[in-house]
C-alpha cells in the first residue's frame, strides 16, 4: 500500500524559510509526476511545484524563484524548500504522486501539513 506522509510545516515569520518533506512508502512504478500542491480557505487547490518524468520541474507562478522542489531517491523522500515566505503562502501543503500502471491511472495524496506565515 502506498502512503505519503508530509512533515515540516509550522509557523514562520514573513521572509523566513521552511523545508517540507514527504516520505513515500510502498512500491510505485509508472510515475508521471511527484509534486506539492496547496490549499487555503476560499481558494482551490493549486500547484506549487512538481517534478515530471525526465526530471523537469514546474513551478507555480507565485513561488518561482522562492521555492525549490527536490527528491532523494535513496530516502524515498520529496522535499520543498520554501524561502522568503509571504503571508499569502499560508495554506495546507499536500504531497502528490501520479502516474499509471498500464492503462490504469493512479493519484496518491498525503494528509497535508499546515504552513502559516505570520508576524
Amino acid at each position: 500500500q502506498v502512503q505519503l506522509v508530509e512533515s515540516g510545516g509550522g509557523l514562520v515569520q514573513p521572509g523566513g524559510s521552511l523545508r517540507l518533506s514527504c516520505l513515500i512508502s510502498g512500491s510505485i512504478s509508472g510515475i508521471n509526476g511527484m509534486g506539492w500542491y496547496r490549499e487555503s480557505p476560499g481558494r482551490q487547490r493549486e500547484l506549487v511545484a512538481t517534478i515530471i518524468s525526465g526530471g523537469n520541474t514546474i513551478y507555480g507562478d507565485s513561488v518561482k524563484g522562492r521555492f525549490t522542489i527536490s527528491r532523494d531517491n535513496a530516502k524515498n523522500t520529496l522535499y520543498l524548500q520554501m524561502n522568503n515566505l509571504k503571508p499569502e503562502d499560508t495554506a495546507v501543503y499536500y504531497c502528490n504522486v501520479d502516474g499509471s500502471l498500464g492503462w490504469k491511472p493512479y493519484d496518491y495524496w498525503g494528509q497535508g501539513t499546515q504552513v502559516t506565515v505570520s508576524s
